[in-house]
């Protein structure tokens, strides 16, 4: 087991990466892919096109494991038997920082959409997305105060579930300036995922409501 900490960087992106295999892949897949394995495998499965492939390409496939095994330990990531199999799931603690990342990079999505003039997205592929990261999302999309957003958000509302079209609603709102924006949401976020990253107690990031 490794006794060095692992960066804030290094723990993003093993998570990141997980995201791909969660209730699919077990460690050793997971130690392969940020080790950036040609196994035929893991091709098939396009994991070479996950975030964190070959990320640890220059140690040894025992020293990557030994990174994963500090991430189960601390708390991150943890493995459950499904069947015979022990695979990778997220914790409370690992999803809070994941479910960060991703809404970020779903964000990055639609600007990339902007940059190409994309009109009318499907956006279906929002509808059954954790409800949690969903409104996380909206959040920012508000502090972004990106009017171009509008768009896609009315398209969003027109297939999604009763809370998440009240949301999306409010968005818009807030971006059209009808109402204010209050960050204080955003802020307390910011604190949860610093104390998860640093690896403070559970409760007190559940407690964290200031």
């Amino acid at each position: 087991m490794t006794s060095k900490p692992l960066s804030h960087e290094e723990i993003k992106i093993i998570l990141d990466t997980a995201d791909w295999m969660i209730a699919k892949g077990g460690r050793t897949q997971l130690a392969k892919v940020l080790k950036g394995s040609k196994e035929k495998k893991l091709l098939e499965l396009d994991l070479d096109k996950s975030p964190g492939y070959g990320f640890y390409k220059g140690e040894k496939i025992e020293d990557v494991t030994n990174k994963i095994n500090w991430m189960i330990k601390r708390d991150f990531i943890t493995l459950e038997k499904f069947g015979r199999l022990p695979l990778i799931v997220f914790t409370d603690r690992g999803w809070l920082i994941q479910s960060d990342q991703f809404s970020d990079k779903l964000i990055r999505e639609w600007e990339e959409w902007l940059r190409e003039g994309k009109k009318e997205p499907d956006m279906i592929y929002l509808k059954d997305h954790n409800r949690d990261m969903i409104l996380l999302m909206l959040e920012k999309i508000k502090a972004s105060g990106n009017k171009a957003f509008i768009p896609y958000l009315q398209l969003w509302e027109k297939i999604d579930y009763k809370k998440v079209r009240a949301a999306i609603r409010e968005t818009v709102r807030v971006l059209e300036g009808k109402v204010p924006f209050d960050d204080s949401l955003l802020k307390v976020q910011e604190k949860k995922i610093q104390k998860a990253l640093d690896g403070r107690p559970w409760i007190d990031i559940l407690l964290d409501d200031r």
